[in-house]
Formats: structure tokens, sequence, C-alpha cells
């Protein structure tokens, strides 16, 4: 998947705070409800509402190294493997995985998050080439996504790239309305569910620096019937860089809210203008853990949505888009601040 990729003092000590308690504390037992009132002050990442997947590959890949005796790299995975991290249903058929995470979520009283990226042309036919054959095919699977999730606690972070990618120009100009109709309809299809929140994927300000360019298309992607918009997804730039970048276009959109990715931005992005500075970087760290105490009246959450240690593709020595990759992930956690 590709990705071309001071704000308040106030802001910067938040998240100083929450990277002090990465991989720390344990997850808060007891009832969660859907992610608190906005604006609240941020609190260790034990406060998170989110489920945590005891089946991920961090959790499975922490019990071979324990089996193994490697007990120290162990313990620094769980610094992932202990942490909600966003799910990616994939193939034509998402209600299994969803079913089973609803179902885990539900058990704990928490909020599973979900990744929707299935549209079709995806990626401009690059590392995550792919998505549904045509409109209706992706009409069938948003129906099923929605129809999985139920009446669960739940967010959606709906189509990573689908608008950046016409802001840039990668996506044919042939596909734009197609797409614009997918988004919305999709957008309008998720909210039926009474516990469902929405945010549309907006990129990240090293790919679309201008966030003028986003008002309009996110606006024709249904973005106000939208929880908000998404920022940073599988991308490396630091807090500070997309609050500012975040809250200018929500200016621009008369005050919609948005989430970020800080699954991986706890060092920043890769220094210098490098090719592919986006895909495995090396060097990089998990950033701020998963909560909706943000202390931004603007910033609803802080999410995972990439899922540390999965290859953004066949680069830098990495396995294909998606797959689990041991080493890089072992490498981000133990870079991390705790």
């Amino acid at each position: 998947m590709s990705r071309r990729t001071v704000t308040a003092v106030a802001l910067a000590l938040v998240s100083a705070l929450l990277l002090a308690g990465c991989g720390q504390d344990e997850p808060r037992k007891g009832p969660v409800g859907p992610p608190s009132p906005r604006g609240e002050s941020a609190t260790p990442a034990s406060g998170s509402p989110f489920w945590v997947d005891p089946e991920s590959d961090a959790a499975k890949q922490v019990r071979r190294y324990e089996a193994q005796g490697r007990t120290e790299d162990a313990r620094i995975l769980r610094r992932i493997a202990d942490r909600p991290v966003a799910d990616w249903p994939a193939g034509d058929d998402p209600v299994p995985e969803i079913t089973r995470a609803v179902r885990g979520a539900a058990a704990e009283d928490r909020t599973a998050v979900f990744v929707a990226y299935n549209i079709p042309h995806r990626d401009c036919g690059m590392y995550s080439a792919g998505g549904a054959r045509d409109a209706r095919a992706y009409r069938t699977w948003i129906d099923s996504f929605a129809d999985a999730i139920g009446e669960a606690s739940a967010i959606v972070v709906l189509e990573p790239d689908a608008v950046p990618h016409i802001v840039d120009g990668c996506t044919p100009s042939q596909y734009h309305d197609e797409r614009y109709e997918l988004l919305a309809g999709a957008i309008e299809r998720l909210k039926r569910q009474p516990r469902t929140r929405v945010y549309l994927d907006a990129g990240n300000p090293a790919w679309i620096d201008d966030p003028g360019k986003l008002v309009e298309p996110l606006r024709r992607a249904g973005v106000t019937r939208a929880d908000g918009f998404a920022l940073n997804v599988s991308n490396f730039q630091r807090n500070e860089t997309v609050r500012d970048f975040g809250a200018s276009l929500s200016g621009l959109l008369g005050g919609t809210h948005f989430t970020v990715d800080t699954s991986r931005n706890g060092a920043g992005p890769l220094p210098g203008d490098r090719a592919e500075a986006w895909c495995n970087p090396p060097g990089r760290s998990l950033g701020v853990p998963p909560t909706d105490r943000t202390g931004d009246a603007l910033v609803d959450a802080y999410l995972w949505i990439k899922r540390p240690g999965d290859s953004d593709g066949q680069c830098r020595g990495g396995p294909a888009a998606g797959t689990w990759w041991p080493d890089y992930a072992l490498g981000l956690a133990r870079r991390a601040k705790a």
C-alpha cells in the first residue's frame, strides 16, 4: 500500500506522558463503553477501551519466543501483543473475522477496531493492489461487513488511500465518480449500525501537504455523514505534525473530528528525502498506545491502525504487504520508549 508521504505544548506533554507508559501497563479490566467524551485529559495506556486480540500475530510470536527460551524478546514484543490493534478483514467474506472480533470485544465490554480496505482498483496496482472486482461486489462486501458488526461497539477506518489517490492523480480519472459513490454508500451503510463510528481516510501531511486539496474530495466521498476522518494510516508522521494538519483540515470541514494512527510514529518519519520512505523504513518505533483520551478536543482517538510488524511491501527485504515480519516488529518494540 503506497504512502507518499509547533503544536501546543500541552499536546506535546500529553504525547510524552502516554509514550512513557508504552509496554508497561496491563489492559484495564472491567466494563468499558464506547469512546469517552472528547477532550478528556490523557491517561496511561491502560485506559484504552479497545479490544486486544489474544490470537494476533504478535501474541502468537510471543508464545513462540517463550517456547524457544527467548524470554527477553517475548517481554519486549508484548509491547505490541498486549495492545489493541485494528483488524483488517481480508478476502471476499469478511464475516468470520469480524464476528470473532466483535464477540471477543463484547465479552470484555470493549470496542473493536476495523479497517475496511477492499475498494476496487485499490492502491493503483502497487504493493497492496487488489480489492473488490467491481462496484457491485464492493457493495455486497460492505453490506456483509456492516451486518457482521451488528450492534457491537466498533470503529471502522474506511478505505486507506482511496481519497488521497484521487487527489494525487494515481487513481485514473475514469474511476473517480464510482469511487466517490462507493465511499459515500459505505459510510451510509456502516452508519446504520447503532454503535459503529466511521472515519474516512485522508492520508497524511507528507503525502497531500495542502489540506485544502482534500476538502471537496472528502465531501464528495461522504465525510459529513461519517464521524470524521483518519490521518497517518500506516505512516510515520509525528503527532504534532499530524495534529496541526488535521486541525487545519477540520477547520475547512466545519470542525470535523479525526483519529491518528500512532502505531509506528514514535521516532517520526525516516530522515531525508528518500525513495519509498514509507515502506519498511529502518529505525522506526512504536508510538503512543491506543487510547480515546487524547487531551485534544478534535482528536477522537490515537489508534494502532497499521499492525506493527506487518510488512509495507517487498522493499528493504520485507515480505509481501500485510505479511507478519517478526524481526521488524521486534525492532519497533525494542526502540519504543518504555
